[in-house]
């Protein structure tokens, strides 16, 4: 059985990132973004390492509901150590998945926790939110590099 199909499963996954959320905590040394919505009580602040074209770290901390919590959570373990283009391309596809588009769902592991996130429109905000700090990250370091 595919446990990406099994609902129980992806609640299950959401509630243990929501409630064991992986690399929750602050790196001052670190780029940081707050990003925060007005809808809901997310208020997050994405912190990545970039050191040569790739995310040596990642972290998030902040007060949110359990989508935009657990997906940043989601968000930091798949693209520590990836370069700068690999996590780009992951953060792609995760948007692609969240407006109900095909995706890769081998590429999106557990991110695929949030493929229905798009059939609740006031979701998408949520499910969004650390993946939006974590691109204005990437552009920001490219930026300093041109």
């Amino acid at each position: 059985m595919n446990y990406f199909e099994d609902p129980r499963f992806l609640r299950q996954l959401i509630m243990d990132h929501y409630e064991n959320p992986r690399n929750k905590r602050t790196d001052e040394a670190y780029t940081k973004k707050r990003v925060s919505t007005d809808s809901c009580i997310d208020d997050l602040t994405i912190q990545a390492s970039i050191k040569n074209g790739v995310i040596e770290d990642v972290c998030f901390d902040g007060q949110a509901c359990t989508i935009a919590t657990s997906a940043a959570s989601i968000m930091t373990e798949l693209v520590k150590g990836k370069t700068l283009e690999e996590a780009e391309k992951i953060i792609a596809e995760y948007n692609r998945m969240i407006h109900l588009e095909s995706f890769d769902e081998e590429l999106l592991q557990e991110a695929v926790a949030f493929k229905n996130v798009g059939r609740q429109a006031n979701r998408i905000t949520c499910a969004t939110l650390g993946w939006r700090g974590l691109t204005d990250i990437i552009e920001e370091s490219r930026d300093k590099d041109e």
